[in-house]
C-alpha cells in the first residue's frame, strides 16, 4: 500500500489514549514507507497523526473544503494540502488517493467517512480495505450495532466483513494485506460471480 486514509477526530478526545494512537500511527506509517491521507486539519487526532508522520519523515497529503481552511484551521505543514469545495469533494479525493481506509475515535464527520467508505465498497465502487483500531473500547457498541443490522437482515454478512476490527494499527495494516473486499451487491443481485 502507497497510502492510507485515516479518519479520526478533530478534536483529541477525552482519553489520552486517543492521542498517543493517533502519534503512534502517523509514526507507524510514515516509518513503513506508506504516505497518509487525511481530513487536512491541524487540530485535535488529526493534527497529531499528521504532526507525527512528518516528524518521521512521512508523506502527508491533507484534504479539506475550504470553508474549514478559511477558520484558519487548515494545516500548512502538509507535503501536499488539497483545497477543495465541499465535503463531497474531500471525500471522493481521499478515496482516489488512498489503498486503505482507517478510522479512529472521532465524531459524525468521521462516522460519515466512515460508513461512505463501506458503503462504496458494498456498491463496488473500490475494492480498497476498510477497517478501525478500537482503542479502549471505542467502537465496542458501533461493532455490536453492525452486528444486529446483519442479524436484522439490512446488511449481508459478508458486507459487514468489509469492516476489519483491530486493536492495533500493526495489526489491522497485516490484516489488510490479506483483505479481499467482498463481491458488490449488484454482483450479487446479478449473481455475476
Amino acid at each position: 500500500m502507497r497510502r492510507i486514509a485515516v479518519y479520526c477526530g478533530s478534536s483529541p478526545g477525552v482519553d489520552p489514549l486517543f492521542a498517543e494512537t493517533a502519534r503512534h500511527i502517523g509514526h507507524t506509517l510514515a516509518t513503513r514507507g506508506i504516505g497518509l491521507v487525511y481530513g487536512g486539519g491541524r487540530l485535535g487526532l488529526m493534527g497529531l497523526v499528521a504532526d507525527a508522520a512528518l516528524a518521521a519523515g512521512g508523506e502527508v497529503i491533507g484534504v479539506i473544503p475550504d470553508v474549514l481552511r478559511d477558520a484558519e484551521v487548515a494545516h500548512h505543514g502538509c507535503t501536499e494540502l488539497h483545497i477543495v469545495a465541499n465535503m463531497h469533494q474531500r471525500k471522493a479525493m481521499m478515496t482516489d488517493l488512498a489503498d486503505g481506509f482507517v478510522t479512529i475515535p472521532g465524531g459524525i464527520g468521521t462516522m460519515d467517512e466512515l460508513f461512505e467508505a463501506l458503503s462504496w465498497a458494498q456498491l463496488g465502487y473500490h475494492a480498497k480495505p476498510c477497517g478501525l483500531v478500537n482503542v479502549a473500547g471505542f467502537y465496542d457498541h458501533l461493532i455490536t450495532f453492525l452486528d444486529g443490522v446483519v442479524a436484522a437482515g439490512f446488511l449481508r454478512a459478508e458486507h459487514r466483513a468489509n469492516l476489519i476490527e483491530a486493536a492495533t494499527i500493526e495489526y489491522l495494516l497485516a490484516r489488510f494485506a490479506d483483505h479481499r473486499t467482498a463481491p458488490s451487491i449488484v454482483q450479487l443481485v446479478r449473481g455475476d460471480l
